[in-house]
């Protein structure tokens, strides 16, 4: 069984862990451990009448079996019938005939991070796209914006990017899948009041060349919440472009991500710093905000260096209300 259902099922609560449970750590929708309980017996094996159902942590180890021969290729219906199996318990998969790979994608390096992070994690390497995006809107729901963003998303999205870079050119396809649902879920997360009147506007672009998105996105997103007025420009704004912008909507702020040490440059940092917005004899300069890890280093004069979506959001709103 892997450790970290290993560990979460020896601390489950006296009974058994839910449904639901189950479902996040596993990474699978509450409707498929339904299906799979119904159409092959993959249920709890102990059940007591009028009460929720519960998992013991030999159910779970049949469920973690499952899930490692479906995504290995083997059809549900002999999967099931091998992973009640005691022979194969703790085996490897089957070899199977066609096109249809003889072992399942590894699993993701999530280290330390919220039992909800490895169910996406696995979600995502099954390329299960329903799944993903009910995992990312329970995550939102239990533990806001910010609190979702920091220790399920981002947890598996490093450990998405990690994996890809330890494994040639395997998995660009489970990151390209896991980062447009993770965009999906911000963008539907970015409801809020009606900006605050009279609040600075900050402006939220990458740096030339930078196409790293969905932090700007989260951003976006918790500043929609408050109800904080802004504008994004995405990824890879030219800076030239950059500089009209600042000039037509006179921002408190300037937001600039740089995820690689090659999309940032002291040089841009200098020409950014010297932009100005307001009629002459009274121009005024935005406060800047490097964002990201390609602005490592020595920290430029006169910028601001947020190190977390909350402690960005926080800089934002007070010089917004300044």
């Amino acid at each position: 069984m892997d450790e970290s259902v290993a560990q979460l099922t020896r601390t489950a609560p006296e009974g058994g862990l839910t449904t639901g449970a189950v479902a996040r750590l596993l990474g699978v929708a509450p409707t498929t451990l339904r299906t799979w309980d119904r159409r092959y017996g993959l249920g709890p094996a102990g059940r007591e009448g009028g009460r929720h159902r519960r998992w013991t942590p030999a159910d779970i180890a049949v469920l973690v079996r499952m899930c490692e021969l479906t995504s290995a290729g083997l059809p549900p219906g002999e999967a099931a019938r091998a992973a009640r199996s005691p022979e194969t318990a703790g085996g490897p998969a089957p070899s199977t005939p066609g096109p249809r790979p003889s072992t399942a994608p590894g699993a993701l390096p999530i280290g330390r991070a919220r039992t909800e992070a490895r169910g996406l994690g696995r979600a995502a390497v099954r390329l299960d796209g329903r799944t993903v995006d009910a995992l990312l809107a329970d995550a939102l729901d239990r533990h806001g914006l910010v609190g979702a963003w920091d220790e399920v998303i981002m947890p598996t999205l490093h450990a998405v990017g990690r994996k890809w870079e330890t494994s040639g050119e395997r998995y660009v396809e489970v990151e390209h899948l896991l980062s447009w649902h993770v965009s999906s879920a911000l963008r539907g997360a970015a409801t809020g009041p009606e900006p605050r009147p009279g609040a600075g506007v900050s402006l939220l672009a990458c740096a030339p060349d930078e196409t790293h998105t969905l932090p700007l996105e989260a951003l976006t997103a918790a500043l929609v919440q408050q109800g904080l007025p802004l504008r994004m420009f995405g990824a890879a704004l030219p800076v030239d472009a950059l500089e009209e912008a600042v000039r037509r909507t006179g921002p408190t702020a300037v937001v600039l991500w740089s995820q690689s040490r090659t999309t940032a440059s002291r040089a841009l940092v200098l020409r950014m710093a010297g932009m100005e917005w307001g009629v002459r004899g009274a121009r005024t300069r935005p406060a800047l905000l490097l964002a990201g890890p390609g602005w490592a280093g020595p920290q430029p004069a006169g910028t601001l260096r947020p190190t977390s979506l909350g402690e960005a959001l926080a800089t934002l709103a007070a010089l917004a209300v300044r």
